[in-house]
């Protein structure tokens, strides 16, 4: 089964494990019952933001959906070791971005931190849609250039450079100038 299949799964086998109905799933997340069911039928793979949404309505943390490994210790993460990215593009008309995301810590058990390398590819065709989640964000740069919307102000940063925010606010990260970027990101979001 593919990586992005078993995500739908697991968020379903953690909510009927936790007794949650959809219906009570989509007020605890904000989500509709519809997006819920394409999610975990594995119609449609979400964005960050729901993810995230849904991981807090289930007191799970968004590392959740992506391993199954409890490592208590340190975990190194080598390249040549690191599974197959997994794709968060949210498939809808106003959202051109492919986001690609290859996690740095699938193995460590009980962290609060999220990091990723995030290898981006956009298009300007319709704009971008914004989202927002629970948490904070940092992202440096490590190949290419970026351009960040935020609430109202928009930040073009560029190899080495590095950004610290709340994703509490409305924002979009996607590759500048229609090409390609790569970024190191690291998401952190309360549970």
């Amino acid at each position: 089964m593919k990586e992005q299949q078993m995500i739908g799964s697991k968020i379903q086998g953690l909510r009927e494990s936790k007794s949650i109905s959809i219906e009570a799933f989509s007020e605890r997340s904000g989500l509709s019952v519809e997006q819920i069911q394409l999610i975990e039928s594995n119609s449609q793979l979400p964005s960050l933001a729901p993810l995230v949404k849904m991981a807090r309505a289930l007191g799970v943390r968004l590392g959740t959906f992506l391993d199954d490994n409890e490592d208590l210790g340190p975990v190194v993460s080598r390249k040549e070791d690191r599974p197959a990215g997994i794709s968060f593009s949210s498939n809808t008309a106003s959202s051109h971005n492919d986001l690609q995301f290859f996690s740095l810590a699938q193995k460590k058990a009980g962290r609060h931190m999220e990091p990723f390398v995030i290898d981006i590819q956009s298009s300007t065709q319709n704009g971008y849609a914004l989202s927002s989640h629970e948490g904070e964000e940092f992202i440096y740069v490590l190949e290419g250039e970026i351009e960040i919307f935020y609430g109202k102000k928009v930040f073009k940063l560029a190899q080495g450079d590095s950004i610290y925010y709340d994703s509490i606010v409305d924002h979009n990260v996607h590759a500048a100038n229609n090409s390609k970027a790569r970024i190191l990101a690291v998401v952190y979001t309360p549970f």
